[in-house]
């Protein structure tokens, strides 16, 4: 088995080494970036199995970096900002980011971030590899689990991997009704630590994504959940 190579874009050379420092110390490979855009480029000719990325940085900021990153791959992104305001975190994880920790930090959590998001990362590729015969098709609405791929009305629907997983996993068992708790424990590969809020969020965006009337695709059962409708 391959060693994990994690990409550590931050800016503050300090920051980065210092993080670089307990990651080798779990045996992981770490990279280097100092700007967005030399972290674009080594994620486009590299393999990066997670990616460590702050916000403010030069050239290309890390929200932008996020969203190019998520046009081509699904590799787990780890926030790791001077931006504390949930506001800024909510961004963050619209834009496709797995998860957020705020400076100053634990080296030794992020660490445990680390662990859980390649985790959960192996998991579901072993996961899709098994299922990837099992194409959703409800409607005008077509889920493709080995591409991930979502297509309605023959229109690609440009989802970030947390929304197709949530999508994905509502679909598989129409009219179940999954609690947000189920579904940040089944998703995010976490325990529920008041996480209500990040999978509303999630879900606001997938709804706005899949079209105009909210509940034509995933409805919600007012003090229990959401269960998809298809």
């Amino acid at each position: 088995m391959s060693v994990p190579t994690i990409l550590i874009a931050e800016d503050d050379q300090e920051i980065a080494q210092l993080v670089a420092i307990h990651l080798q110390h779990e045996g992981y490979k770490t990279i280097f970036a100092y700007d967005g855009q030399a972290a674009l480029d080594i994620v486009m000719s590299q393999q990066i199995d997670l990616i460590i990325l702050d916000i403010m940085m030069p050239l290309l900021d890390g929200l932008e970096a996020t969203r190019k990153i998520r046009e081509k791959y699904s590799m787990p992104i780890i926030f790791l900002s001077a931006k504390t305001s949930d506001m800024d975190k909510i961004t963050g994880l619209i834009m496709g980011a797995d998860d957020y920790m705020t400076k100053p930090f634990n080296p030794m959590e992020l660490v445990a971030r680390v662990k859980a998001q390649l985790r959960r990362y192996t998991l579901l590729n072993q996961s899709l590899s098994v299922k990837e015969s099992q194409l959703i098709i409800q409607g005008g609405l077509q889920i493709d689990p080995s591409s991930h791929i979502v297509t309605l009305y023959d229109q690609v629907i440009e989802l970030t991997p947390k929304e197709f997983e949530i999508l994905y996993l509502l679909a598989q068992t129409p009219k179940k009704v999954f609690s947000t708790e189920n579904i940040f424990v089944q998703v995010w590969g976490e325990s529920y630590q008041d996480s209500a809020n990040t999978v509303m969020v999630h879900i606001r965006t997938l709804r706005k994504k899949l079209g105009k009337d909210k509940d034509q695709w995933i409805k919600t059962i007012w003090g229990v959940g959401y269960t998809f409708n298809g």
